[in-house]
């Protein structure tokens, strides 16, 4: 059998997060003042942070 790569991820799964409101949090990337931010952002309530943790 093959040796699987260090690099490969086999298995993992990625951790949804949740806002308060229940709605799911996901990472977007905005250019705003001239810069790429990444920020997450409620899909229900529309409530932006800096990271998907900050809703908790």
């Amino acid at each position: 059998m093959a040796q699987v790569s260090k690099n490969a991820r086999t298995g993992s799964t990625t951790h949804k997060h949740l806002c308060t409101c229940g709605g799911e949090v996901k990472m977007r990337a905005l250019f705003q003042n001239g810069k790429l931010r990444n920020v997450a952002v409620c899909e229900q309530c529309n409530r932006r942070e800096r990271r998907p943790k900050d809703f908790d």
